[in-house]
């Protein structure tokens, strides 16, 4: 593993949290090599000089952009998308009764097809939602991913990752080949810019917090420490919900498991209690 290599991997590990394993060395070039040729540097060596001298804020935007996982679609494992308009939103909306308000944080959300596919389910509960106030807010680390999440444009085969016919015509307009989120939808939808190695008790509560495919990016330290502040983060009967790839390692206090769910990963402790969801 070469010395550029390893200052890489500190650097984008106390900036994002994310743990890059020393075999992801051509990985990362390839991903930093369009960055590499702008900059006019012959290797990684180069790049990393120019970074640590940290006069180019925009420059160290980039390679974290670049190094970041935004793999993402409409309706990814759509259990939980199933969940949250069956269980989740139903049971939640019962206890909210006299406030009728809730909130809904979509803690990774990359190029934004997950907060868009919330805001679906939330659209197809037609007159059940009349009067209710909804917050979406959907946030990433990544500039770039935050961007196209804003415009709400999509090509075709971003689109057809998860839409039915059904909801592209319900939900988009085409336009020369792409499919744009009509303003309805997005109009609940707060999009920032968020690190989750960052304070964001401010933002807190919510009813339902989205964190999916990212603690595994994580090491385990970093990755507990996030989770007891998303813990933090939720209502006392909210719901977090992980990926399906993900695993706590440990207890964190008040997380209890779904009663119904097979991928349960705590034993429920007294109530209230906080669901935690891999899903």
């Amino acid at each position: 593993m070469s010395l550029a290599f390893a200052r890489l991997r500190r650097l984008i590990g106390s900036l994002v949290g994310v743990s890059l394993g020393p075999d992801k060395l051509y990985i990362a070039q390839s991903r930093l090599e369009p960055i590499m040729r702008a900059q006019g540097c012959r290797d990684l060596s180069e790049l990393m000089r120019l970074i640590e001298r940290r006069e180019d804020e925009a420059l160290l935007q980039r390679v974290v952009d670049a190094m970041t996982n935004n793999e993402t679609s409409f309706f990814r494992d759509r259990v939980p998308f199933q969940r949250l308009k069956r269980d989740w939103l139903p049971e939640l909306m019962a206890r909210r009764a006299e406030t009728r308000r809730l909130r809904i944080w979509s803690a990774a959300c990359s190029t934004g097809q997950e907060p868009y596919s919330i805001a679906m389910k939330l659209a197809e509960m037609g007159e059940a939602l009349a009067g209710w106030s909804v917050e979406i807010l959907a946030t990433d680390v990544s500039e770039t991913a935050l961007t196209t999440a804003r415009r709400g444009v999509y090509s075709q085969f971003e689109a057809q990752r998860g839409l039915s016919i059904g909801r592209l015509l319900a939900h988009f307009d085409q336009k020369d080949g792409l499919w744009r989120i009509r303003d309805e939808l997005r109009a609940n939808i707060a999009f920032r810019k968020l690190n989750l190695l960052d304070d964001f008790s401010g933002e807190a509560p919510f009813d339902i917090v989205f964190c999916r495919n990212v603690l595994i990016y994580f090491e385990p330290a970093v990755k507990s420490r996030v989770l007891g502040r998303l813990r933090d983060s939720l209502a006392d009967d909210g719901c977090l919900v992980l990926g399906a790839a993900e695993t706590i390692g440990e207890r964190i206090g008040g997380l209890a498991p779904a009663s119904d769910a097979a991928w349960l990963l705590l034993p429920r402790p007294s109530p209230p209690s906080r669901a935690v969801i891999g899903a």
